[in-house]
């Protein structure tokens, strides 16, 4: 990937047709008006980027306006950042902000409240406007962030692919006694170079047992011949999230490693080959734990098995609805993105996940990035 291409972005256009979507969502569901605090959600409907504090800034959508909620000294500094066209109305620092919300509120309508506030916004609201007409916003807000468009699918394609290629050159330049801090530094500098200005969102790079921690352990580790590598990284491009792990020996696999490493992708696979549209949410995560079931390993969230769910939702955040969990009745629907991740665990040994991110089309699964190639080869 050539740092010069240009990474694809959501058009204004389209921020303003997903505000029309929402307005309908509002009008069928008889709700006055919804307030989006500083969270994901603000930049997918206003593409205003704000990072959370103790004062509310965000915006409150009615059925005609769009009205943005901002801290007075704060108002210039708004002006001058990417959004959709609004007003802009000002609390200042011995104000309230929720009596501000409550004064554009349609008398006696409920307002649906971003379930990712923080409670101190809840708790003022609910003084200047009854509890019993604030409503959890979470449904429409995140119900319509779940099936991305056709623009968010080529801006999540293009972080995977500069992700995976990071992961080449991380895999490329392991040897005998490096750190695992070097190797993340290698990787959030790589991120930042092919593209990604924020560098690596996150990066885990484990070595020998501590692959069995799947969040990774604290302290340095150095790598050393025969050790089992996992490296699980990913960045953002507009704000849309990428996400890959792999896990590979570098010498010969142990004959542990390469009977683990093939369960693994066997059950990555049974979860790609169980979603289809309508299927639950729940079912892929039953379809990876029957083929680690048939080979001895569980039952359940058992080790040596698979200890946590098989995936997870992904687009403006790393972790997002669908989750990919026993019992989860959600149907996959065309544009839903979601990680294929069923690690397999075996405490004091080593832990494997291969990670990709599926995205569902009209007619089934996609891949991202294609699945690992084998057990010392981690790119198809």
């Amino acid at each position: 990937m050539s740092s010069l291409q240009i990474a694809p972005k959501i058009s204004m256009e389209e921020r303003v047709q997903r505000l029309e979507t929402l307005r309908n969502t509002m009008a069928e569901k008889n709700i006055g008006a919804v307030l989006i605090g500083s969270t994901e959600s603000l930049r997918y409907f206003t593409g205003l980027v704000w990072h959370s504090s103790e004062r509310l800034l965000g915006a409150v959508i009615t059925a005609t306006d769009l009205v943005y909620i901002v801290p007075g000294f704060e108002r210039s500094r708004v002006e001058t950042l990417p959004h959709v066209p609004g007003d802009i109305k000002v609390w200042e620092e011995d104000e309230s902000s929720a009596r501000l919300v409550a004064s554009l509120l349609p008398q006696g309508m409920p307002l649906a409240v971003d379930d990712a506030v923080p409670l101190f916004v809840y708790h003022a609201l609910s003084r200047d406007i009854s509890a019993e007409r604030l409503i959890d916003g979470g449904p429409i807000l995140r119900g319509q962030r779940l099936r991305k468009s056709p623009a968010e699918i080529s801006i999540i394609q293009y972080a995977m692919n500069l992700t995976l290629e990071v992961q080449r050159k991380a895999h490329a330049m392991i040897r005998p006694g490096i750190a695992a801090s070097e190797v993340v530094r290698f990787i959030d500098e790589e991120h930042r170079r092919l593209g990604a200005s924020n560098g690596s969102t996150f990066c885990i790079v484990s070595f020998g047992e501590t692959t069995s921690l799947p969040h990774g352990a604290d302290g340095e580790q150095y790598y050393q011949p025969g050790d089992v590598v996992l490296v699980d990284t990913g960045c953002r491009i507009d704000g849309y999230h990428s996400d890959i792990t792999r896990t590979y020996m570098l010498d010969a696999p142990t004959k542990d490693f390469a009977r683990i490493w093939a369960i693994e992708r066997e059950a990555q696979q049974a979860v790609f080959d169980a979603a289809h549209i309508g299927a639950t949410c729940g079912s892929l995560d039953n379809a990876a734990r029957d083929v680690l079931l048939n080979h001895g390993l569980g039952p359940d969230y058992r080790l040596p098995g698979l200890p946590h769910r098989a995936g997870h939702g992904l687009g403006l955040e790393g972790h997002e609805e669908p989750y990919i969990v026993r019992g989860n009745s959600v149907a996959l629907e065309e544009g839903m993105c979601f990680s294929n991740e069923p690690m397999i665990v075996l405490p004091g040994q080593f832990g494997l996940r291969l990670e990709d991110i599926v995205h569902m089309t009209a007619s089934g699964p996609a891949w991202f990035t294609m699945p690992a190639k084998g057990p010392t080869e981690p790119f198809a």
